[in-house]
């Protein structure tokens, strides 16, 4: 089977090179699946027009961020499916057909004809779907490959690649945007050009697909002694495991919603309330994502040394300090220097959580349940909050309580403090290398 090939050696003997090539393989379905699916987000403030032509500029992106928060829906029956296929046929194989799906999803929405009534939103709605199904399966199986292939000691610095391939998805989106806006006009992005990153995204996908399949499947999952029956049993998580999984939603319900707040919406909000033009806004945005790029890598190594679960703390608590009076302050900024560093602040907290997710959420199960147990958790929590970001953050704005949000904001990362009050430091304590320990 495909998804059991054995890599020579454990994680402690395997060289360098070897796990290099491992994790980035692993994680490079994640630039892939992110770029096409932040390119929704970035070029809805085009394509919103065609598929919603009806209402004003508020109105329209609020028809499209709802679709944005449907594809969200579809991530925990994605979990769900993709998790168990990853917890019963191997990791490598799950990410192989994640991927997969991500660029039928692309490639649908890069095709699909405007101007036919109810008809066009609704296939726009089917391919949110698809890709949904697709991200949802993404990371629980990307985080549990990551976290099992990693080295004990540098543990911390390989989980944040995760994000690094994640904002360089959206980092891409964002550097299309800005190309398509230099070199077509308003008004053929308007017409056909926010097409285009669908189909650069579709042939993304291929050339990772193909990548993917060169990698190597971990050894925790080739070597568990545990009977093929016990494997990915969704029930599992809510009878054997309640508290780990309310731990992992919790997390994600607060990291999740900062994440998108200052990765997605932010461009929103520059434009929707700073007044900024839609080109200064994403250049701005292109700025903040090509700066927050290195940060969750060096968030994971700075708590391999000082300790995992302090750094995760320090993260929640400061961005539930400084949400507030930051977004307010964006929303009335002019000066997009001013918007950048302000936009800077919460990213820069938002690493330790960005850099230790994959980690703190894997170490919770077993390895039987374990890409099922990042995976489904993880996924309800965003369907909730990080695909409802956008909306609520709109909907709010639209009635004329716009800060109701950036309290919301900050209210979700104290939940987050009290998640992470529940973990052990997984620098000091580590499932899964006491499993790596007993097959050596």
């Amino acid at each position: 089977m495909t998804g059991r090939v054995v890599p020579p050696g454990g994680v402690a003997t395997m060289t360098p090179a070897r796990r290099l090539k491992n994790i980035l393989g692993g994680s490079a379905g994640n630039f892939v699946e992110w770029f096409d699916w932040f390119a929704y987000s970035a070029f809805a403030i085009y394509f919103s027009r065609a598929f919603f032509p009806a209402g004003d500029q508020t109105a329209q992106l609020l028809s499209t961020a709802a679709i944005f928060a449907v594809g969200f829906i579809a991530r925990p029956v994605g979990a769900l499916l993709l998790g168990r296929y990853a917890d019963r046929a191997g990791r490598r194989t799950a990410l192989t057909f994640s991927v997969a799906m991500m660029c039928g999803g692309s490639l649908m929405i890069a095709l699909i004809p405007t101007g036919l009534g109810l008809l066009s939103p609704a296939l726009l709605l089917v391919a949110r779907l698809l890709q949904g199904l697709s991200v949802g399966g993404e990371y629980g199986a990307s985080a549990t490959y990551i976290s099992e292939m990693a080295e004990r000691t540098q543990r911390g610095f390989w989980s944040g690649f995760l994000y690094v391939t994640l904002t360089g998805g959206q980092l891409a989106a964002l550097l299309l945007l800005i190309l398509l806006q230099r070199v077509l006009s308003e008004q053929q992005l308007y017409d056909w050009g926010w097409r285009i990153p669908f189909a650069v995204g579709a042939v993304l996908a291929i050339v990772v697909w193909w990548i993917r399949r060169g990698i190597h499947e971990t050894r925790s999952f080739t070597h568990a002694s545990v009977p093929e029956k016990e494997r990915g049993r969704a029930w599992a998580l809510f009878t054997r495991y309640p508290m780990e999984t309310v731990t992992v939603m919790a997390l994600t319900a607060a990291g999740g919603l900062g994440f998108y707040t200052y990765t997605a919406y932010m461009q929103k909000l520059l434009i929707n309330s700073a007044g900024f033009s839609k080109p200064v806004a994403s250049q701005v945005m292109t700025f903040l994502l090509a700066t927050f790029l290195f940060l969750p890598p060096l968030a994971g190594w700075l708590a391999d040394r000082v300790g995992h679960r302090r750094t995760l703390l320090a993260s929640f608590a400061g961005l539930a300090l400084v949400s507030v009076p930051i977004l307010s302050a964006i929303s009335t900024s002019t000066n997009p220097v001013t918007a950048y560093f302000l936009g800077l602040v919460p990213l820069l907290l938002l690493s330790g959580y960005c850099g230790l997710s994959a980690i703190f959420k894997a170490e919770l199960y077993p390895v039987h349940v374990r890409a099922l147990g990042v995976a489904v958790p993880y996924a309800i929590a965003q369907a909730i909050f990080g695909g409802n970001a956008e909306t609520a953050a709109l909907y709010l704005k639209q009635i004329g309580h716009e800060t109701a949000f950036f309290w919301l904001v900050s209210g979700m990362m104290i939940v987050g403090i009290l998640a992470t009050f529940r973990l052990r430091d997984t620098r000091e304590h580590s499932l899964i290398h006491q499993e790596y320990e007993r097959l050596d």
